[in-house]
């Protein structure tokens, strides 16, 4: 299955917040996206790892292909990262946002980071039509942080630990917009066929109302490809 750039792609380099995370935002990202929901909707979804709150199927092979060629000539400019770096997908996903509200965990309720290195990047392309949200990035009130690296990640996740305990602190299900612990500070839309990356360390979440849940359908329901990207500079 080659998977190949829409002609018509278009970029959006913007920051996060007041710290600055990079944030790019690619429209029209892959010349025949249809193929590739099609691809997921002959797939068989599970629930794959503890915190995403719904069904996950692998993507092609192909498709990290894509997103290396894609990627690579952006790492420098957008992330100060080498273009000769080696790239690895630790996770490249067909997701489906499935799971209803009142069953999601105290730590689905709140924003998150995928890792605390500032060399993993994270991708989610949106495969879907509807009106099912897209993605937010966040300030932890408590803290002011919107990126947690290790540096911060002791006394960011000691602090969290303590005040999710409280039963009032993070509301019945998803977050969608400020709460009473984080604030939203951007947000993109999901539209069809929109690609967007930032680094795995920035606070984020996907943008769900809790009070229409997307369906456990890959032709209805809230498609994308997640990927983690992790960076690796190659020894001089």
């Amino acid at each position: 299955m080659l998977i190949q750039p829409h002609p018509g792609l278009r970029l959006q380099a913007r920051r996060i917040g007041a710290e600055g995370a990079p944030l790019l935002v690619i429209d029209q990202a892959v010349a025949d996206p249809d193929r590739l929901v099609r691809k997921a909707a002959r797939g068989h979804f599970t629930p794959q790892g503890a915190m995403f709150p719904g069904l996950r199927i692998r993507a092609p092979l192909s498709y990290e292909v894509f997103l290396e060629r894609l990627l690579r000539p952006l790492l420098e400019p957008h992330f100060g990262l080498s273009a000769r770096s080696r790239l690895a997908f630790p996770m490249c996903h067909y997701s489906l946002v499935t799971t209803p509200p009142e069953r999601l965990d105290p730590l689905q309720r709140v924003p998150h980071v995928d890792s605390v290195q500032s060399n993993g990047l994270a991708t989610v392309h949106y495969l879907f039509r509807g009106d099912w949200g897209g993605t937010a990035f966040y300030r932890h009130r408590g803290t002011c942080f919107e990126v947690v690296d290790d540096s911060r990640s002791e006394a960011y996740f000691a602090r969290l630990q303590d005040e999710v305990a409280r039963e009032d602190a993070t509301g019945p299900g998803y977050i969608n917009g400020d709460s009473p612990l984080f604030e939203r500070v951007d947000s993109v839309d999901g539209v069809y066929n929109r690609l967007v990356v930032y680094r795995r360390n920035s606070l984020h979440s996907g943008n769900i109302d809790s009070a229409r849940v997307p369906p456990a359908d890959a032709l209805a329901g809230r498609l994308s490809i997640n990927s983690f990207i992790d960076v690796f500079e190659r020894a001089a």
